[in-house]
């Protein structure tokens, strides 16, 4: 009998230890489909988010707001890095013309990862079988494929390069408008020098914070391709002078401490501006305002120029004025004529300079932060503003020019914080507002999508097939054959 109560009671815990094993099991594989669930939730609402964020886009939106790109605002906004923002507006703007991509990421079967993997090698010819692909395997093995993806090979590039050397030639001058014409046929291999360093210039004024951005993005992104590259073009000739053209030694090495290959004093290479005191003044009536060769300059564009530049008074001599000597002789002076040249100082002291780049560590204006700036008077020095810590900040080139001619205005608070206004009055911060969001996100969220038709389920955003592996190779001979027809019809990689 005791021994029979035994088994009874072996068996009873038996019994309870598999039924918590199931609860236990059930309550694992909620949890499991609970996370899959919502992520294919928030993938089928970021397909709305990429949808919104194209719109905006393509209403250039963010020009309005001051922003040099649509990536460049994101940023800022929503609070993530550079890089990832150039990711997000790249897809948004492939998707537009991805009808089948952006249909199944709106259904919550295609994540964002796999997306940003499509849209580098999708087309509209294309994008079935690739899609097919991305659905059957991990996101992992689809940036596999495009990786691998050659589109150029020998066989395609049979331009042949007809430029002569004989033919070669440069030239800058200023049109009617007061900018600046380049013009020139170059050698193949300056040529190709010349573009790279553009690009690296590009790249570092517009993108250097992370380069998951798009070459068209590039960023660095600005308004247009060609006006991105003029300011490359810029920051090339400002390296340039600033570093110098040092002689070579007989062993081939840059002697840094000799005088320019010119010969002469490297002052010479300078940009110097003629302005009259009262035309940097804010309320000042324009007045002188010209480069040495005679070119017209706004006052607005000198006042931004003087903010940061080496300074030099030089006193001239008034019609019917009488000047005199260094002696003290009385001596009639010639209208116009230079009376005395002072000593040329920097408006920003060395010693200001490194404190504002240990304080600003860039551009101050939101979401920028480019290394490559101009120290910027909140208060003009010629409208009696302190060349001092509290009075300056540092801008690139872009935001600085938005602040002088494109009525941008900037100011620091008590706090130390920058505030930039637009021409419209509109402040932006540091960091914006937080948006006001439903009290229950998740469930706004799921209602949602509800209301579009959208319901996703535990495997919505899995792959078909548990392993890579077991992908039938139709399938991805399909999708090779989409993304490269060459290597799938002869079996051989181009060379």
């Amino acid at each position: 009998m005791g021994k029979m109560n035994q088994e009874v009671g072996s068996q009873d815990r038996e019994a309870r230890s598999q039924d918590q094993g199931a609860l236990e099991s059930d309550a694992r594989m909620e949890r499991m489909e609970r996370v899959a669930v919502l992520f294919a939730e928030i993938t089928a609402a970021t397909r709305e988010f990429l949808r919104a964020l194209a719109h905006s886009d393509r209403h250039r939106d963010w020009e309005e707001e001051g922003f040099e790109s649509c990536a460049e605002w994101l940023a800022w906004q929503i609070g993530i890095t550079r890089g990832t923002a150039n990711e997000k507006v790249r897809a948004a703007r492939a998707l537009e013309d991805l009808p089948l991509i952006s249909e199944a990421m709106a259904r919550g079967e295609l994540s964002f990862s796999k997306v940003r993997a499509l849209t580098r090698a999708a087309t509209p010819d294309n994008e079935g079988d690739l899609l097919e692909f991305a659905l059957a395997g991990s996101a992992a093995n689809l940036e596999r494929l495009v990786r691998g993806w050659k589109t150029l090979s020998r066989f395609d590039e049979q331009q042949a390069e007809r430029v002569r050397h004989g033919t070669r030639c440069f030239s800058v001058f200023p049109d009617e408008d007061g900018m600046y014409v380049v013009r020139g046929r170059l050698d193949p291999e300056v040529g190709a020098a010349l573009m790279r360093a553009i690009e690296a210039a590009s790249d570092a004024l517009f993108v250097e914070a992370s380069r998951g951005r798009g070459a068209g993005e590039h960023s660095m992104e600005a308004s247009e391709p060609a006006q991105l590259r003029a300011d490359a073009v810029g920051l090339l000739a400002e390296r340039a002078l600033a570093a110098g053209f040092g002689a070579r030694n007989g062993n081939g090495n840059e002697t840094r401490k000799q005088v320019p290959i010119s010969g002469s004093r490297a002052e010479r290479y300078q940009v110097v501006l003629h302005v009259e005191a009262a035309t940097l003044k804010e309320e000042g009536e324009p007045g002188l305002s010209e480069l040495e060769d005679g070119t017209r300059v706004s006052a607005e564009t000198a006042r931004r120029l003087s903010c940061d530049a080496s300074r030099v008074v030089v006193s001239r001599g008034a019609v019917g004025s009488t000047g005199g000597s260094a002696n003290g002789s009385a001596d009639k002076s010639v209208p116009g004529s230079v009376l005395d040249v002072g000593r040329k100082t920097r408006t920003i002291p060395p010693a200001l300079r490194r404190a504002l780049d240990a304080r600003d560590r860039g551009c101050r204006f939101p979401a920028c932060g480019l290394r490559f700036t101009d120290a910027h008077h909140v208060v003009h020095w010629a409208d009696g503003g302190e060349t001092t810590l509290g009075n300056t900040v540092l801008l690139c080139r872009h935001h600085h020019r938005r602040v002088h001619e494109g009525g941008y205005r900037v100011c620091i608070d008590r706090s130390g914080q920058t505030v930039f206004f637009t021409p419209k009055g509109k402040a932006l911060f540091e960091a914006p507002p937080l948006p006001e969001l439903p009290q229950d996100p998740v469930q706004a969220l799921v209602r949602g999508n509800r209301a579009r038709g959208i319901t996703p389920d535990f495997s919505s955003c899995g792959p078909k097939w548990s392993r890579d592996s077991y992908i039938p190779w139709p399938i991805e001979a399909a999708a090779r054959e989409a993304i490269d027809p060459f290597t799938a019809a002869t079996g051989r990689t181009r060379s």
